[in-house]
Formats: C-alpha cells, structure tokens, sequence
C-alpha cells in the first residue's frame, strides 16, 4: 500500500452526540472495543460536557473506566473548557480535544464564549499541559476549531479568519490543530484554499480536517484535503452524527466509506473493512436505524 492516511474515528462522540436515542456508557465502551477491533488506533470516545446540554454524552467518566488503557491505543476526550479538562484528565484519557469555534456566533451559542475569550480559555489549558509535561502518562493535546467552512448564525467564514486563529493556537504550543466543516457547508475548492491558509499561518502544526456530509461534499472534501497533503482525517462509523448547538448539522462522513476510497485509490488506513461495515450495521440496530452510511448498505467491491 501507498502513503498511509490516519483516520481518527468519531462515533463514539460526535457520532453519537445528536442521535435521539441514548446510548448507555457501557454499550459505548462496546462500541470503542468494536471500532479498535475493527483496526481504529485513535478514537475520540467521550465528551466532558454537562449532560443537561447533551445526554447522550452522560456518564463519560464510566465509558472511560470500562476501557482500560491499550498500547498503541488513543481514547480522545473532548473539552469545552477548564472544567472539562479537569474532568479529562481525572478520568485518564490519552489525548484531550479541546473545542474552539472561528466564530463568535457559534462560540457564544455552543460554550457561551466569542472567539477572543476561547483563546484565553485554551491558553489556560496549554499551561496546565506544559506544567504537567514531565508526568508521566499526561495526555496530550489539540484543538479543533469549528466551523471553519461556515457558521449556521454568523454565515460565510473567511481564509483570514481561519488563518488568523490557526496562527494563535500554533503560538501558544498546540502541535495538531483540527479544521471542521460543522455543518458541512465546504466544497472541494474551499477546502484546499483554507488548508493553504492554515499551513501558511502555522507551517509546523500537523493539520487534521473532520468534514459533515450534510450537504453530499464531504467525500469530496476528504479528497480535496488528500490532494492537499493531509494526512488526518476525522470520519464517523455508519456516517452517524452531528452537533446539536448547529441547526441542520447532520452527520459525518462515514468511516467505512472513506477508508473504501482510500483504499480503493492506494492509500493504507490499516482498517478491517468488513469489520467496520459490521460495526456500522451494529450501531444503526442500537441507535434504531439504519446507519447511513453508503458501505453498509452496498459493502465493499470486490466481495469477500
């Protein structure tokens, strides 16, 4: 196999977190051994969140318990902020994922910050981590900014704006910054012009794109950010999903989808495809529909 594309696998939070039907933690924590059997290394499995906001990500601490640590195996926590982090890091995952919005109108709606007062928060947990580099087992780090390709309240989002918070979250340490299309308003065209803006402001920062099909342009995106040298991409199994804080927000590309492109076109994932059209068929039964996805309706070519 060619060039190797590092998939991270986001059912488990941000595939879950706008289904209706609530999932308990331990059927979560199936789902994450289901998705590392199924070859996912880094999987972003829980979400500190209050669950009067957003029950479906309720009892983060307990999904976290059930998953003892693995080598060569990464459970992502999300966090909104330091109390969240706090959360995080008591509950022992292997990277926190703190979440950011590029605009104002989405910062104020999903964590009740606007962008200026979200780079003061983050920068409160970047010196937490720095002063707890030399523990051993500390987890590590990144952030994902939201909304990169538009904001459902603030509307379109330019190449400056992207740039000029990439460039601030690179100077204050965080060496994997995330881009998302929250509510999957991107085109191909438009992804390769803010990867060149964001690799312009932040050159040494490892880029990982997370893209919504709500629209039908995620795949394409995801071969756009290919094109452009990613090499992280965020895909949720079944194509489940979405965020509950963006109208129309649906769900995101599926992984078993992405990884039939990838693989299809020469790129290595080091997935289980059949394993992941299983898993996906398995988590629509326990959401009560069917995934999405379009793998787990057709599979994968040739037949196995």
């Amino acid at each position: 196999m060619g060039r190797f594309i590092q998939v991270v696998e986001v059912g488990p939070r941000d595939g879950l977190q706008n289904e209706k039907t609530v999932l308990d933690p331990a059927v979560r924590a199936d789902l994450v051994r289901r998705l590392e059997a199924a070859g996912a290394k880094r999987i972003e499995a829980v979400s500190f969140v209050h669950p009067r906001y957003v029950p479906q990500m309720a009892g983060a601490e307990d999904v976290m318990a059930a998953l003892p640590h693995r080598p060569g195996r990464s459970r992502i926590g999300l966090v909104l902020n330091g109390k969240g982090y706090d959360r995080a890091l008591a509950a022992g995952v292997d990277e926190v994922n703190v979440s950011v919005s590029v605009t104002n109108g989405f910062g104020l709606k999903n964590q009740g910050l606007a962008v200026k007062d979200q780079l003061v928060m983050l920068g409160g947990i970047v010196a937490r981590r720095d002063n707890a580099k030399a523990i051993e087992g500390a987890p590590s780090l990144s952030a994902m900014i939201s909304c990169v390709w538009g904001c459902p309240f603030d509307g379109e989002v330019s190449a400056d704006q992207v740039a000029d918070m990439v460039g601030a979250i690179a100077q204050m340490g965080v060496h994997e910054i995330g881009l998302a299309d929250t509510i999957g308003a991107g085109d191909p065209w438009a992804v390769t012009t803010k990867v060149e803006a964001a690799r312009a402001a932040a050159p040494n920062a490892t880029l990982r794109l997370h893209f919504h099909d709500t629209r039908n342009t995620g795949l394409a995106n995801a071969y756009a950010a290919i094109e452009a040298g990613i090499d992280v991409l965020d895909a949720s199994v079944g194509g489940i999903g979405g965020c509950p804080f963006a109208p129309g927000a649906t769900g995101n590309i599926a992984t078993e989808d992405l990884v039939y492109m990838l693989e299809r076109g020469g790129y290595s994932t080091g997935y289980d495809l059949d394993a992941m059209i299983g898993t996906a068929r398995w988590i629509g039964q326990a959401i009560g529909r069917p995934a999405p996805s379009a793998l787990s309706r057709a599979g994968g070519f040739p037949r196995r």
